[in-house]
């Protein structure tokens, strides 16, 4: 599966609270959600950030409660992947089961800028920057994995 999208790019430690504000949580309609999605760190993302765009954030992207608001704020933005150094483990688990690819890649996530553009390709593993004409290699999913993302998430297509 191939992605492409605009880099939106955040730091280290971007916390579940920052991606979707606890004063939002009183629904859990993804399209609601998406109107608050990042708004206390980037205010103008959600009326900026188009379907197939990309987050790329540092260490610990996801840290913080376990809500899975979080990635279904995110991948209800359009967003269509998630890369950073690295992720919470508790918002890793919550992103695969909602059908959100993410990937850890260090040096993509040091190299990237906002408003960049990235190839991904989930089978391979292979980021390409092709703003800076740079590749990289990251480790990719496990069959069983990708086909819950292809699916859309975790209860998606088994009629639940």
């Amino acid at each position: 599966m191939d992605i492409k999208g605009k880099v939106f790019k955040y730091g280290d430690n971007v916390d579940t609270d920052v991606i979707i504000p606890a004063r939002h949580l009183n629904t859990s309609k993804p399209e609601e959600l998406a109107l608050h999605c990042m708004e206390d760190i980037d205010p103008d993302f959600a009326k900026n950030v188009q379907n197939g765009d990309i987050i790329v954030g540092g260490e610990n992207f996801g840290c913080g409660s376990s809500r899975e608001h979080a990635p279904l704020s995110i991948k209800a933005s359009g967003v269509s992947c998630v890369i950073a150094s690295s992720f919470a483990r508790i918002f890793y688990r919550n992103s695969i089961n909602i059908g959100l690819p993410i990937l850890e890649c260090a040096q993509c996530s040091h190299d990237v800028k906002s408003g960049h553009i990235i190839r991904v390709d989930l089978d391979s593993g292979k980021i390409v920057n092709e703003t800076l004409g740079k590749s990289y290699s990251t480790q990719p999913f496990p069959i069983e994995i990708q086909d819950i993302i292809s699916r859309g998430g975790l209860l998606k297509g088994i009629g639940i």
